[in-house]
């Protein structure tokens, strides 16, 4: 007989641990770290983790299992688990004082101790996020975490979203290092997991660890461990059999020495439970019935033991090594046993054992906690395969998962509910609803989810049950949704929807849906010749929402409202309207209508060129967004808000910081289009072709897929102009003009089409080798006279306007060139400022008035240098040397800094030499200045390469033999 079920020598994995103990020490030193461990079954990733984790004697570990029922997992799982050892171990009140304001209610949703949830809604599952981050983040700063999540394959997708999450933005300086196991036979090709670990598997700090077979060497000394020295029979067959697998390693000399091997795996697997007593033996299948880990009280409900008898039944099977002990849990030593046994129940026996578990949860649904318990109950009235039963069970599930935020499992339940229906015949009475309502909840659902096309063609199908004349409200509630997600989604039809939505629904009595209907055909009615109806219909809305007591709709309505009167020339009232609407959702915590107030105050803002207001605005709500758990949303959203306005003010990389930091969020497509947009515009501007079409590329990918507002379209026609004529494929940029003067409607929105008219000028300039068809000039001025000028930043466009145009003619107007250089100055854009200078000077030169050139191009060099607008400063230095003007020195690359400027470094680089001078890290670095490590490791290279430094000491003591920082 052998003398130990499992090796007490750890054998083979010198390697790995090592590893594992590297990314502990990068987590203790301030760098963010992440190590997925993946193998085989079998292979010995959780004896690993074990391993490793007891070997940190100073550390907090904190573990969490996905588990599988059936072919879903249970949301949240994982976390779920540690959140109540957390409460175990710390009590509610220390879980408390680990959260801002000491609030757990967010929590609710995974851990019905710590109260009632918050209200419901897309915000929920954003803000549940954050406070688990952020409660993770603090445990690791009291002393250094490690997060295990393990069976990673079995994770649903909500668990999966939030491992994303955790992974993508955790604070860097703290020591919290996560583990994540998975199987990696079980990810076929279009398994859930496979692109998520593709996706972090490109983030800095997170690891791949495959973990492989053992050698025959270490097989051998593996089964002397086990066999304790005693002999060993064939250790070559041994290893032929078991391919170096640890697990069948163990399960082939659990027989003893003679023991005719097992003909197949699942022989093997179940070898060790053939020797267990009958009446064990027995447990085990009902256990196996039950999942991968299981409760005591659960299983002893369902066998129908008091814990005496229990506790006798179960001891042959934990001394047998078939079964371990986890608190107060039971789990099969390995999964596949687990497996093998369930699939070895025939099918009479599956659909018993099952039907004992529903009905064991049925009788005491406390014997597990919420959601768990519902979802639980509906994955074995499923796998009994009893419809009525399936059906209401998972219909209580679904209310279960919506209550933990866990959108897609709800959805998952909703599904199934609809798949039952016609094998229930009084499903709508055993339910309390109909066919339509459960159809009306999956497309909320879906939506909350961003399964788009599934809503709409939920609400289709919702809709053909539907007697508009009869049933009124639903078909409203119906109409609106559908609209909502068309409108999300780009897609046609968006308009139509609310219209009808807002005929039927009743005026009498005065309802919330009424007010939310007519705010939404007002958000989404954007023409100019629809700005009456726009205005009317808010105030409407805002009027019955104060009637109705919904606060909610009265914000968003006055954000509608204030937009659909917006003009530049009035910017003082709308900040104070949109203040107003901050104050009505900040006391009825809505946080989505505070949010969009804020989006909407920043973008007014930055639209009348208040460029400082607006970036201090944006830059205060990202903050907002954090603390309210919606960074990846409006959070993103406002990070746009925030980047405008720094490239209208020249601060071009304090810009692109914020674009990365945006990015790694993961915000949704529509969002990181928008902010790769954005970066497209510096690059072009700072002559990196390369990087600006990779972005155009990018972002136009996401924006062909739908309809966008002309907010998006006329900037990228823009950015596409101004990318070809920098190719030099000024034919193509010619015929590309002709296609927008034909089909865009350019009087609409005039703060976008002045850009881009602007943009279509400068193909039509003389100086070009095929000038375009004459008729393309004499159209662009009769747009530009068609539309309005409005506040001060349009008024800079319109004189740049007249100035280019003008130019373009043949004609130098040095007067016009001053008026449009004035105009930016007055705004504060010094790239704009400086091509209009530039634009003077070359009137001036062709004047023959080189003394005023040489007063503009000295200020244009400086402002081009600072921003470090390669190409224009490269123009400005041909125009200086034909016209024999000195300027003030060498134009720096970007933002030079007095006496750093002979350096060529920006001032951003000035800040990190200076910290590097004291000796940070990157990781230091980037806390301080709120970038990214990445971020820092591009600048210490354009630092060492501009002072000619082979090391970050060399770099130091460059700056302080210079006195660079003495000042």
């Amino acid at each position: 007989m052998r003398a130990h079920a499992v090796s007490p020598l750890f054998v083979g994995r010198a390697d790995e641990l090592a590893v594992l103990e590297g990314a502990l020490a990068r987590a203790r030193s301030g760098s963010a770290s992440t190590v997925f461990v993946g193998g085989e079954a079998g292979v010995g990733k959780t004896r690993l983790v074990r391993e490793f984790t007891e070997r940190t004697d100073d550390a907090l570990v904190l573990v969490g299992g996905c588990l599988e029922l059936g072919t879903d997992g249970l949301p949240f799982a994982p976390f779920t688990a540690v959140l109540r050892k957390l409460a175990r171990d710390l009590g509610h009140d220390g879980v408390a004082a680990l959260l801002p304001g000491g609030a757990t209610r967010g929590l609710a949703r995974l851990l019905p101790e710590f109260g009632e949830p918050e209200k419901e809604g897309a915000e929920a599952r954003a803000r549940l996020f954050e406070q688990i981050l952020g409660l993770l983040e603090r445990l690791a700063e009291t002393r250094p975490t490690i997060l295990v999540v393990e069976d990673a394959h079995w994770a649903d997708r909500s668990t999966r979203d939030l491992l994303s999450f955790l992974v993508r933005y955790q604070r860097p300086d703290v020591p919290l290092l996560t583990l994540v196991t998975y199987r990696a036979d079980e990810l076929h090709r279009t398994h859930p997991l496979r692109p998520l670990l593709a996706e972090l598997g490109r983030v800095d700090w997170v690891t791949r660890l495959d973990l492989r077979r053992l050698s025959r060497r270490e097989v051998g000394q593996q089964a002397a461990s086990i066999l304790d020295g005693g002999p060993i029979a064939d250790i070559d067959l041994v290893y032929a059999r078991s391919e170096g697998n640890p697990l069948f390693v163990e399960a082939l000399l659990s027989g003893g020495e003679g023991e005719t091997l097992p003909d197949s795996l699942r022989d093997l697997l179940l070898a060790s439970v053939e020797r267990l007593p009958e009446e064990t033996q027995e447990l085990m299948r009902l256990a196996a019935a039950g999942g991968a880990r299981i409760e005591h009280a659960m299983l002893s409900a369902v066998a129908g033991a008091d814990d005496g008898e229990l506790s006798r039944l179960l001891r042959p099977a934990v001394a047998g090594n078939v079964l371990v002990v986890d608190g107060e849990t039971y789990a099969f030593r390995h999964a596949l046993i687990r497996e093998a046994v369930h699939d070895d129940l025939l099918p009479g026996e599956r659909t018993r054992l099952h039907t004992r578990f529903a009905e064991a949860l049925e009788g005491d649904p406390g014997i597990l906690p919420a959601p768990r318990s519902a979802i639980e109950l509906a994955h074995h009235w499923h796998a009994a395969h009893n419809p009525l039963w399936a059906l209401i069970s998972a219909w209580h599930a679904a209310a279960a998962a919506r209550k933990a935020a866990a959108y897609d499992e709800q959805l998952r339940m909703l599904t199934r509910v609809l798949e039952l229906w016609e094998a229930v015949p009084d499903a709508a009475e055993r339910i309390a609803a109909d066919h339509v309502d459960v159809l009306r909840q999956a497309v909320t659902v879906a939506h909350l989810a961003g399964e788009f096309e599934r809503g709409i063609s939920l609400a289709k199908a919702a809709l053909r049950e539907i007697d508009t004349a009869t049933d009124p409200i639903r078909a409203a509630r119906l109409l609106r949704q559908r609209g909502l997600v068309r409108y999300d989604l780009g897609r046609d039809g968006f308009v139509e929807d609310l219209r009808t939505a807002a005929e039927i629904v009743p005026a009498e009595p005065p309802t919330s849906l009424r007010a939310q209907v007519l705010e939404n055909l007002s958000r989404v009615l954007s023409h100019p010749a629809d700005r009456a109806e726009k205005e009317s219909l808010a105030e409407e809305a805002m009027r019955i929402a104060q009637e109705v007591g919904d606060a909610d709709t009265e914000a968003h309505a006055l954000v509608t409202l204030t937009w659909a009167g917006c003009h530049c020339s009035r910017t003082e009232e709308q900040v104070v309207a949109f203040a107003r609407a901050r104050e009505i959702a900040g006391r009825a915590r809505t946080y989505h209508a505070l949010m969009r107030a804020v989006i909407s105050e920043s973008d007014a803002l930055e639209g009348a060129g208040w460029h400082e207001q607006a970036a201090e605005v944006a830059r205060g709500g990202i903050a907002d967004a954090e603390a309210y758990g919606l960074a990846r949303t409006s959070g993103a959203f406002l990070a746009i808000n925030l980047v405008e306005p720094l490239v209208s003010l020249g601060r071009w990389d304090e810009a692109s910081e914020v674009v990365e930091r945006g990015l790694e969020v993961t915000p949704p497509a529509p969002y990181r289009a928008s902010l790769q947009a954005l970066a497209t515009d510096i690059a072009l501007a700072r002559g990196d072709l390369d990087r600006a079409e990779s972005l155009f590329r990018a972002s136009r990918a996401v924006f062909s897929r739908g309809i966008y507002r002309d907010q998006t379209t006329l900037p990228q026609l823009r950015r596409e102009i101004e990318l070809l004529v920098a190719r030099g494929r000024h034919d193509e940029a010619s015929a590309l003009v002709d296609r927008i003067l034909d089909e865009q409607d350019l009087e609409a929105t005039p703060r976008y089409v002045w850009p881009l008219l602007l943009a279509c000028l400068r193909v039509v300039a003389p100086s070009l080798p095929s000038p375009p068809p004459p008729p393309l000039l004499p159209r662009l001025r009769a747009v530009a006279g068609g539309i309005g000028v409005e506040g001060e930043l349009q008024r800079a466009h319109s004189l740049t306007f007249t100035a280019e145009a003008a130019q373009a003619e043949g004609v130098l107007d040095r007067g016009a060139w001053d008026a449009a250089a004035a105009a930016w100055a007055a705004l504060r854009q010094p790239y704009a400022e400086a091509r209009a200078l530039l634009g003077a000077a070359r009137a001036a030169v062709a004047a023959g008035e080189r003394d005023e050139a040489a007063l503009s191009l000295p200020r244009a060099a400086e402002l081009a240098a600072r921003v470090g607008a390669r190409p224009l400063a490269a123009e400005i230095g041909s125009l200086a040397r034909r016209a024999r003007i000195p300027l003030s020195g060498e134009p720096a690359s970007a933002e030079p800094v007095s006496e750093e400027a002979g350096l060529g470094l920006t001032a951003r680089e000035h800040e990190v030499l200076g910290l590097v001078a004291t000796g940070r890290s990157n990781r230091e670095i980037a806390g301080e200045l709120f970038i990214s490590a990445k971020t820092v490791s591009v600048h210490v290279s354009n630092i060492l390469a501009k002072l000619g430094a082979a090391s970050r000491g060399e770099a130091a003591a460059t700056a302080h033999r210079l006195r660079l920082f003495e000042r």
